[in-house]
């Protein structure tokens, strides 16, 4: 199906609920709640999966680090959630493994991190019971110094005795992953809008809180739009939301902010990830991403306004250095092809240091705050962004007092992810499709899934279009696609969330152009605007 953009195309202006928020978490809980039968509207203020969403390590885990603090609910539901994405989006998601090498100046109790890794198998006992039976992990393993040395003969090597090699998932775009979501809830009709901002909000007797203004940031267009319920799901930005209905001084809940930063660099280690410990006991992981090493990450409080935040050269140096203390290979700056960074939202009341804080959530009725016909979400990590949902979903029952159809959420394939057994579906794809190379095979089925199938056929149809545009085979295809079938609106909507033209670094401006053309011509872009898209993308780059 295409995903429109809700303020352009029209449509009711009632709904059950209004959802504040296209993150990954504002669209789990869109998806799940017209799944189950309400009428739903999304507003994004930008692009979907933009902020947070798109700012991750990559990664669907358990979380083995919260139980050094004793979280064993959290852990077990992440494990929990990790089975299930790898069953509802198995092109998105796979196994991964990790090492993590032991040495003898090691922080931490060497039995303690034993006990841990077995209990991290405990509590995924279900991690076998997936619908792809290339998806099963294997318990973890302790391996003797040769070994590791041979796994990863990069590593630092004085004081080594050996390593736990264990398995999590890997999710390969999260931010088309965030999209399937998105997808998803349209298929069950919801209406969804990105670049349309809340400005306001709409309010009855008692000062209840009734609906929303919107505005569409390309138009100028504003709608008011009306709800039994609002739904926060600002992340970053959910105490801004609160503010703007009833006045910062008055909001209650605050959302603490933790700085997260990635580098990449070309390839520094295996296909595996690495997890080194650092001198604060925390840990960095160095991990395989396309050919190249994904670092991360950073992750310290930060106290200023979430819109004025941009990556800093401290923390990239910051990144540099633990790799340089604790890594065998030594990396520079002049190694890095792209860094990014994000804010990730905890909840106010959790630990001083923002590592050791909980990735727990919490869903709040805006009642106890005097805001009647709003519930905010605060805190909350990719992984469990889906069982948040239904969190929230309970909550939502409970207010709007009505009987919710079963839930299908963990039980349904996402929009694009109908696939059964990856192994085989790859194999059809390449026989399908032998007039494409194998790169672009391989990179157009993972990251389309059943989808790809028009991708290719706008290739075919049109041969300018199979043009590859980047080392693992994408093709102007995919920009078109993204713009007629995705919503893509702008140049980093297309090369950073739609497609991976520009998430491995600045691709060029051969590339930015061919790309940018494209989007011109679709979007009727004239020269000016172009080249304001193509110094929107650029600036993305000037980190320096």
């Amino acid at each position: 199906m295409m995903l429109k953009r809700y303020i352009e195309e029209g449509g009711p202006d009632k709904f059950d609920l209004v959802i504040v928020g296209g993150g990954i978490t504002g669209a789990a809980v869109a998806y799940i709640a017209a799944a189950r039968g309400l009428s739903v509207a999304l507003f994004e203020k930008k692009d979907y999966g933009g902020a947070t969403s798109a700012a991750t390590s990559k990664l669907i885990h358990g979380g083995l680090r919260y139980l050094a603090n004793g979280e064993l609910k959290l852990v077990r539901e992440s494990l929990r959630e990790r089975r299930i994405l790898g069953n509802i989006a198995p092109n998105f998601v796979y196994p991964l493994p990790f090492l993590m090498p032991m040495y003898r100046r090691w922080k931490g109790n060497i039995w303690k991190m034993l006990i841990g890794m077995y209990l991290y198998d405990m509590l995924s006992y279900d991690k076998k019971d997936t619908w792809d039976r290339s998806k099963k992990l294997q318990n973890h393993r302790l391996i003797n110094h040769r070994k590791t040395i041979r796994v990863e003969p990069n590593l630092k090597m004085d004081d080594l005795r050996n390593s736990f090699y264990f398995f999590d998932y890997q999710s390969i775009f999260p931010e088309r992953l965030t999209l399937a979501f998105i997808k998803s809830a349209a298929e069950y009709g919801a209406c969804v809008s990105n670049y349309t901002p809340v400005e306001g909000f709409l309010y009855g007797e008692e000062k209840r809180i009734t609906g929303v203004k919107v505005r569409d940031l390309f138009s100028g267009k504003t709608r008011e739009v009306h709800a039994e319920l609002i739904v926060n799901c600002g992340g970053t930005w959910a105490d801004k939301i609160l503010g703007m209905a009833v006045g910062s001084d008055q909001v209650t809940h605050r959302v603490k902010r933790s700085e997260g930063i990635h580098i990449i660099t070309k390839k520094i280690a295996g296909h595996h990830v690495v997890s080194l410990q650092k001198a604060d006991g925390g840990h960095m992981m160095i991990m395989p991403w396309r050919e190249h090493s994904l670092i991360g990450t950073t992750d310290k409080e930060f106290l200023g306004d979430p819109d004025d935040y941009k990556v800093s050269m401290e923390s990239i140096d910051e990144i540099i250095n633990n790799v340089n203390t604790n890594f065998g290979r030594k990396i520079s700056r002049e190694d890095i092809v792209h860094a990014y960074g994000g804010l990730r939202p905890l909840v106010d009341d959790q630990t001083k240091g923002s590592y050791e804080t909980s990735r727990k959530y919490e869903v709040y009725d805006n009642a106890v705050d005097g805001i009647e016909g709003m519930i905010t979400v605060e805190g909350g990590k990719y992984t469990t962004s889906r069982s948040l949902a239904r969190e929230v979903l309970r909550l939502i029952s409970e207010k709007l007092q009505r009987t919710l159809s079963d839930q299908v959420s963990d039980n349904l394939y996402l929009s694009g992810c109908e696939i059964r057994d990856m192994k085989q579906f790859m194999i059809r794809q390449h026989l399908n499709y032998k007039d494409f190379s194998r790169n672009t095979v391989e990179y157009v089925s993972r990251n389309y899934g059943t989808e790809s199938k028009v991708v290719f056929r706008i290739a075919r149809d049109n041969r300018h279009y199979a043009e590859e545009v980047s080392h693992d085979g994408e093709i102007l295809a995919e920009v078109v696609y993204a713009i007629q079938y995705e919503s893509a609106m702008t140049l980093p909507d297309i090369m950073l969330r739609r497609t991976g033209t520009g998430t491995l670094g600045n691709p060029g401006r051969t590339i930015t152009e061919k790309v940018a053309s494209v989007a011109a011509q679709l979007l009727g872009w004239d020269d000016m605007r172009k080249e304001a898209e193509i110094a929107s993308i650029k600036k993305v780059y000037d980190l320096y």
